[in-house]
């Protein structure tokens, strides 16, 4: 199969922008829960009357301090109530908001606030304040910084507070669908980060259909509100997408600026959320640390057996929803009953025990982890999208969901493989075009298609498999073209690696470089009595490395010998954002790594 569409659900809007969500809510019930909000250690609930009243007395302030209807305004700021305060502020007075990431160094942040022409920026603290100052000589359409740490809001608030409401009230009718809502920068891997307009109308057909078609997710449960912890940067066009999804479809939504693990599982456990929204990377790090507790604990075999049964478990029930096979057996339905009390329940708890569904995207799940997390009772939504198509494009349905794939097209969209593989996209979620860039220029969408640059498969049902980067291809001396995405992700898999990077464009074969995973091997060390061994020690260890190379044997069976990794070097350090080598989404700088690498790459081709 080629092409696969699914009609819309959702009429296109006719009037009105992103903000009117919030009024037309408060209007109806002011009393309804909108929010959470982590004051001195505890959740206290927001209503959307409140969050209303917010937004209005802010967006008087944004009036007051002099920006206006399609003036842009950076935000460089971690996720926190107040980053959805601005949006919806920003929105009802027609301004757009521009996400700079919050580790973002001077000369990124330059780059950004430059290219989209902001005229104002907030900032968090004051290491960000510096970051933008030291680069605000060059940058003279920005005038204005705000410190959110230094009480920005309530300034606002109250230096608005003379304006009427009906000025808000008339630039917020001034806004259409059409309107640009805000200008978001891709992750910039193989180049200079460009910034795409997305308009209010990209939004409200992505939240709509999918509040429609993924409608269960949403539904109250047990008396109590669907509700999500966002902890994903709201940066990136995952995190606004879950923003504005929240806030049209009466999720209750609760802001996390710290994902590191300790504050995050501890907050899951407090919030209690019915949706858990999240990149592979989290889903493998819950995973690994619950059998690294299972094997301090001498309950490792178990901890296996429990993980196969609940991969075996979902596995068959997956060949029943595609009538390929009856479902789970008597004796494997039994073997799932007992796990669940012992095993499952307790990852089912690091989640908060309320969780219905978890919705995975920004890159792939393997297959096996799918599987797992849906027989251990957390149902797994994949999905796959950009920044050009306003987040998900494509997402497994929960009720028939194919795990190894990326599912099927949302609602609107049409996806269409073409000959050389490339995925190409269409519909009303796909941007006009990228900052700067003329009607017809290459780079805008043709027609309405996007050429996504990215490689993938349709199968005979529409679901959609990603099979690699086309601008990453490796083509070795031998004529080979490889993809190295799959083998990274296999190898990557392994407990003690945290990162790999595939290499061999014009060489005899496919190498790789591996980092090691910091947690990981600090278990590796301590249940092997070892713990004081330095990282120079480590990568020369030969027990080490043997566990790598069996990760990189595991990768290999999955391709043909010409595509397998022959060598590897296993190296001391992470590829960090700090050195340039990861985007700020934690995707790999590939042509960066390898020359900051060049004498590692040259040593794995020396015989």
């Amino acid at each position: 199969m080629r092409e696969f569409t699914v009609p819309p659900l959702a009429d296109p809007p006719k009037s009105g922008g992103l903000a009117d969500a919030v009024f037309q809510r408060a209007a109806r019930e002011p009393g309804q829960i909108a929010f959470a909000r982590k004051v001195d250690g505890r959740w206290h609930d927001v209503t959307i009357g409140t969050f209303r009243d917010e937004v209005l007395a802010l967006a008087k302030g944004l009036l007051a301090a002099g920006l206006r209807f399609g003036d842009r305004v950076g935000i460089m700021c971690r996720t926190r109530y107040e980053w959805t305060q601005l949006d919806f502020a920003l929105w009802s007075i027609g301004a757009q908001a521009v996400p700079v990431y919050p580790t973002s160094a001077p000369d990124q942040a330059y780059w950004m606030l430059h290219d989209a022409g902001a005229v104002a920026c907030f900032v968090e603290h004051a290491d960000h304040a510096m970051t933008v100052g030291s680069v605000i000589d060059k940058l003279p359409r920005l005038k204005l910084l705000w410190q959110l740490d230094e009480g920005a809001v309530d300034e606002l608030s109250a230096a608005g507070a003379h304006l009427d409401d009906d000025v808000v009230e008339r630039h917020r009718l001034a806004v259409t669908p059409d309107s640009p809502a805000t200008v978001i920068y891709t992750s910039g891997t193989t180049g200079r980060p460009r910034g795409c307009e997305l308009t209010h109308a990209n939004f409200m057909a992505e939240a709509d259909n999918i509040l429609l078609r993924y409608a269960a997710l949403f539904r109250p449960h047990q008396g109590e509100p669907a509700a999500t912890l966002l902890f994903l940067p709201l940066a990136h066009v995952f995190g606004r997408m879950i923003e504005v999804t929240a806030v049209r479809g009466g999720v209750k939504l609760g802001h996390q600026p710290d994902p590191s693990a300790p504050v995050l599982l501890a907050d899951l456990k407090a919030f209690r959320p019915s949706l858990v929204l999240a990149v592979p990377h989290i889903f493998e790090k819950i995973f690994a640390a619950a059998r690294r507790k299972a094997e301090t604990e001498d309950r490792l075999a178990a901890f296996d057996k429990a993980a196969d049964v609940a991969v075996r478990y979902a596995e068959a029930r997956e060949e029943a929803s595609f009538g390929t096979g009856r479902g789970p057996g008597p004796a494997l339905r039994l073997e799932h009953q007992v796990f669940d009390r012992l095993v499952y329940a307790r990852m089912r708890a690091a989640l908060g025990g309320r969780a219905r569904y978890v919705f995975s995207g920004g890159s792939a799940m393997q297959r096996r982890l799918g599987l797992f997390f849906a027989g251990a009772g957390i149902p797994v939504i994949e999905g796959y999208g950009l920044t050009e198509s306003t987040a998900a494009a494509v997402a497994n349905p929960p009720e028939r969901p194919r795990y190894g794939t990326v599912g099927i097209p949302v609602p609107g969209i049409t996806v269409y493989v073409a000959p050389d593989d490339e995925v190409w996209l269409h519909g009303p979620q796909v941007f006009a075009g990228y900052v700067g860039d003329r009607p017809g220029s290459e780079a805008a969408p043709r027609d309405g298609w996007l050429a996504t640059g990215d490689l993938g498969s349709l199968d005979g049902d529409g679901y959609l498999t990603i099979t690699g980067r086309k601008k990453e291809l490796l083509v070795t001396s031998n004529g080979k073209s490889v993809s190295p995405l799959p083998l990274e992700e296999r190898v990557r898999a392994h407990p003690l690696v945290s990162q790999c990077l595939a290499v061999g464009n014009d060489r005899p074969y496919v190498a790789a470089l591996v980092t090691l995973d910091p947690d990981g091997v600090a278990h590796w060390q301590l249940m092997r009595g070892r713990p004081t061994m330095t990282p120079s020690e480590l990568v020369r260890d030969g027990e080490l490395e043997a566990e790598i190379r069996r990760a990189v044997v595991a990768a290999n069976t999955h391709v043909s010998p010409p595509e397998s990794i022959r060598t590897f070097r296993i190296l001391a350090v992470q590829f960090t954002e700090e050195h340039g080598l990861v985007t700020p989404s934690l995707k790999l700088k590939r042509k960066a790594i390898e020359k900051a690498y060049a004498n590692e790459v040259e040593a794995l081709y020396r015989t």
